[in-house]
């Protein structure tokens, strides 16, 4: 897919660009991403570089991941980073975020995923969209309860970061969520319903 800007009320969601590399390396500094998200730690220079030349770049050709630099458009500044990922599961993607440190607490993010989550479900076709954290991550996770997202568990083993498996929170929207269609019929199961049986 040829790489996509995409507008909310306050940020432009783009691809990464050269222009952000030393910001990108400055913002991933903070302990909280590094220690919350899968990114190295340390955080080099060269970690950024490679993110910026080549691996977002990589994940817009081949269709596997949509990074986008989320970015206040007056001024530039860059608040945080999203991911959209494919999964294996047709029509599934998921959705990972940070933000730097000093941009936290004002929505950013959340109006960030909601706008890639419309963009997921409408451009690339989703049927579903996936967040994941290690269960401890009450910022991530208050993000994904203000987009909509449903808690729908937790996954014993189900995160790998920095060479540990962790517990998982898990949680999915669903473009009806949004008040949008969806790619395909969708069923929900009926709660309290007494299950077949033979007579």
């Amino acid at each position: 897919m040829e790489p996509t800007t995409l507008t909310t009320r306050r940020l432009l969601l783009r691809p990464f660009g050269p222009q952000d590399t030393y910001k990108v390396h400055a913002a991933c500094q903070d302990p909280d991403i590094q220690r919350w998200t899968v990114i190295p730690s340390p955080y080099r220079l060269t970690d950024a570089e490679l993110f910026i030349a080549r691996l977002a770049p990589a994940g817009w050709r081949d269709d596997s991941a949509y990074s986008f630099a989320l970015v206040l458009p007056e001024s530039g500044t860059l608040v945080g980073a999203l991911s959209v990922d494919r999964r294996s599961r047709p029509g599934t993607y998921e959705v990972g975020y940070w933000s730097s440190r000093e941009h936290r607490n004002r929505g950013y993010v959340t109006e960030a995923v909601l706008g890639s989550a419309r963009w997921a479900f409408t451009a690339l076709g989703a049927d579903r969209l996936e967040w994941r954290a290690e269960i401890g991550n009450v910022a991530s996770r208050a993000v994904a309860l203000r987009a909509g997202f449903r808690l729908e568990g937790e996954q014993r083993s189900g995160l790998l970061n920095k060479g540990v498996r962790r517990d998982a929170w898990t949680a999915a929207l669903l473009p009806s969520d949004l008040g949008l269609p969806g790619t395909h019929p969708y069923l929900p199961e009926r709660h309290g319903a007494a299950p077949d049986s033979a007579r």
